[in-house]
């Protein structure tokens, strides 16, 4: 995880963008790993239902300690995550205390048809991380929208290889995708410290 080229943004609200993020082995973890298939449901949330446990909940593709060694790359990331001087920086950053976080990584993948309306994270959720792996160059306006409190998209984080964005959960951190055409795949990582369990706690 490369820290260095960060762009700190403050509209429509606090936001960092980053670049030159992952090395070339991380990517290709991300770019072709095998998301679990099925009938998905595009109703503007990525669970499919709003609470997260619906028909595409159970299509996502987390690392847990079961999965991890078919990633190792990605576990190698989960690591410099949980580390200490990582989250410290991060938690500088963001002014959130991550000391007693847990990380939470997801492997995305997005096909044709998807889309996701505009919301707020749950406060659960400290901080969320996006990274980008785009190898079917897809148009770079498949990034995340950002609105302001009247919903109006203000800026579009562009869909970029290797680059991204992260940001804490607050009041006003309106996001999501507006209904864009998906040729093949939008690819990508989502990282977050949050606050309920999950395999990974950080050191």
């Amino acid at each position: 995880m490369n820290l260095d080229n960060i762009k700190e943004h403050n509209m429509p609200f606090q936001h960092w963008e980053i670049s030159e993020c992952l090395d070339e082995n991380t990517l290709n973890e991300i770019s072709y790993a095998d998301i679990p298939t099925g009938d998905r449901a595009y109703d503007g949330t990525r669970a499919a239902d709003h609470t997260g446990k619906g028909l595409d909940g159970k299509l996502r593709l987390y690392l847990t300690k079961e999965n991890c060694n078919s990633y190792p790359y990605l576990k190698q990331l989960i690591s410099k995550m949980q580390n200490k001087d990582l989250y410290l920086k991060l938690s500088k950053i963001l002014n959130k205390d991550l000391n007693n976080a847990f990380v939470r990584l997801e492997i995305i993948s997005d096909k044709k048809g998807f889309w996701l309306k505009p919301h707020k994270d749950i406060s659960e959720k400290l901080m969320t991380m996006m990274i980008w792996a785009n190898p079917y160059n897809e148009s770079d306006i498949l990034g995340t929208d950002l609105y302001n409190d009247n919903l109006k998209i203000v800026k579009t984080i562009k869909y970029e290889h290797n680059k991204g964005y992260f940001f804490a959960s607050g009041k006003d951190t309106w996001h999501g995708l507006e209904k864009k055409e998906i040729i093949k795949e939008r690819r990508c990582i989502q990282l977050n410290y949050v606050t309920f369990k999950t395999d990974w706690p950080v050191a």
